[in-house]
């Protein structure tokens, strides 16, 4: 069967889902024998960087299902899960939803007195994790019992599987965890429908180019991660799934495995050109996607001028230099990015654009009292989806307080203009009220700086009220060429609202281990603001 032919077959299925992409294509016998997904990590035997079938991985899948069920785990039972690479992240995602159970997904890189403490809020029938992870939590009491070591699931018998588990639209399929810039991270839940609905409306359009061979630089544990596993196994390419998204790691992959697409974080691009990409072969690289955070427009350039793309010329199809940059934003709650926009050499759109919304997306800006507002006026996004979560488990006041007229409101302060593109301003919880009709926007403002100062490679926005007043502390991340005793200020006041201007207090170039992160790499504004706090006033 074509591609064309298998994209169609699952778009207009409504019984397909998140939970059950792989069982429908091996009971159909679709594409048994043709490569999908990649690890970057030895996995049930099978080598690293080598792709596994769909045929193989249903087998691996199947294995770890058998062992899981031995444990008495099936269906609507909550499992905590913490695996050190994406393959167990992804093999045992698949084997949890193939019993019809709940797969409750960990960043391995989460402080591990969180974890513990998330853990204890999910009140899962169990952990599944790697010994040594285990014990590090076990001082910390996570409050269930550790069922078996994740890496060794794969045992399990593959004949002695049960049958699929029959999922309908509204089950819960899967609960991953916000980002934690504030704390704890939330639980999110995700329906078999949900998490599968914007794949399904993309695979009812024409297949973009360079999808065909995408590597993921996304967490594998969150909920981009899964989309782009079931992507991967619907879309008629292959995946590469890295384990750790280091800026690093993700050019030596590019190097070795070609992609045709990249998909990461906001946090991810300027990881990347930390380094001087003209050391790197990034020929083959047509697409940079991006989701969660939108990206910079400073990052954004040097990325699409990078890479090359087929063009239509008179000619015929030529590969022609240059990359686009497809932008947006997304959350564990949106379920997928609900905007995007393209950005390519000769576009010029910018100053935090999101883009339009998705077909499948309807968006507002709405006021404190959740009435919408006109075009150029800033509030709070709302949106309403098929993509969006149930909620947050075990925790339902905060579920029905993120939502109003049937929108959920995503905690993001934005306009749209008189065309119907919408601009991202800041997060609502990193604003600042100036008063008299002003507001400091961290994000806007850091896009601002960037923009003004070309050596400057990431830069953060710190604001806290000192008393009455509020001061402005700007840490810069510089190039590696650049001198970091040259004093920026006035560089960086020039940049900025002349109101925000004259809040500034300090500006620091600081080294990378100064910004504390959360494990998706966005950075961690209220534990800043604490630590700000404590700074006297010169």
């Amino acid at each position: 069967m074509s591609v064309k032919g298998i994209r169609a077959q699952l778009a207009t299925d409504p019984d397909v889902g998140a939970g059950n992409v792989l069982a429908t294509l091996v009971a159909r016998g679709i594409g048994l024998d043709e490569p999908r997904l990649t690890f970057d990590t030895d996995v049930d035997g099978f080598p690293a960087w080598e792709p596994l079938t769909i045929r193989q991985i249903d087998q691996r899948v199947r294995a770890r299902a058998a062992a899981l069920h031995g444990l008495g785990i099936g269906m609507r039972d909550p499992v905590a899960v913490c695996a050190p690479t994406a393959a167990d992240t992804a093999l045992t995602f698949l084997a949890l939803t193939y019993l019809g159970a709940i797969p409750a997904l960990i960043n391995p890189f989460l402080n591990i007195e969180l974890m513990a403490e998330y853990i204890r809020r999910l009140d899962a029938v169990g952990l599944i994790t790697d010994t040594a992870r285990a014990r590090e939590l076990e001082p910390h009491d996570p409050g269930i019992p550790f069922l078996a070591d994740v890496t060794g699931l794969g045992g399990g018998d593959p004949a002695a599987a049960p049958e699929p588990y029959r999922y309908f639209a509204t089950d819960p399929v899967a609960i991953t965890h916000s980002s934690g810039t504030t704390g704890l991270p939330k639980a999110v839940v995700h329906s078999h429908a949900s998490l599968f609905a914007a794949i399904r409306y993309r695979l009812t359009l024409p297949r973009p180019q360079g999808v065909d061979r995408m590597l993921s630089a996304m967490p594998a544990p969150h909920a981009a991660g899964l989309i782009v596993v079931n992507l991967g196994l619907s879309n008629g390419g292959q995946v590469l799934m890295l384990s750790r998204q280091t800026g690093p790691g993700v050019l030596q992959a590019i190097e070795r495995w070609r992609p045709h697409s990249v998909i990461g974080f906001s946090a991810t691009w300027p990881d990347l050109v930390k380094a001087d990409l003209a050391r790197h072969d990034l020929s083959s690289v047509a697409l940079w996607w991006n989701t969660g955070d939108c990206a910079h427009e400073a990052h954004i350039r040097r990325l699409i001028a990078c890479g090359s793309r087929e063009s239509v010329t008179s000619q015929g199809r030529v590969r022609t230099p240059g990359s686009v940059f497809v932008d947006g934003i997304g959350s564990s709650e949106m379920g997928h990015s609900h905007f995007f926009i393209q950005h390519s050499a000769d576009s010029n759109r910018y100053g935090r654009c999101i883009g339009r919304p998705h077909g499948f997306a309807e968006t507002v800006v709405l006021g404190p009292d959740g009435a919408e507002l006109p075009p150029g006026e800033v509030g709070e996004l709302g949106t309403k989806s098929p993509t969006l979560s149930l909620g947050y488990w075990n925790d339902s006041a905060r579920t029905y307080r993120t939502r109003i007229r049937g929108y959920f409101l995503t905690g993001d302060l934005v306009y749209r203009d008189a065309e119907g593109y919408f601009y991202h301003l800041d997060r609502k919880a990193d604003s600042v009220d100036l008063g008299g009709g002003a507001h400091l926007y961290t994000a806007a403002s850091e896009e601002r700086i960037l923009a003004a100062c070309p050596d400057v490679l990431d830069c953060t926005v710190v604001a806290v009220r000192d008393g009455e007043r509020v001061v402005t502390d700007v840490l810069l991340q510089l190039e590696a060429a650049a001198d970091p005793a040259q004093d920026r200020t006035e560089q960086v006041r020039a940049a900025l609202d002349e109101a925000v201007a004259a809040t500034l207090r300090q500006v620091l170039a600081v080294d990378d281990d100064n910004i504390p992160l959360t494990p998706t790499g966005k950075v961690r504004k209220f534990v800043l603001r604490q630590r700000h706090l404590e700074v006297t006033a010169p």
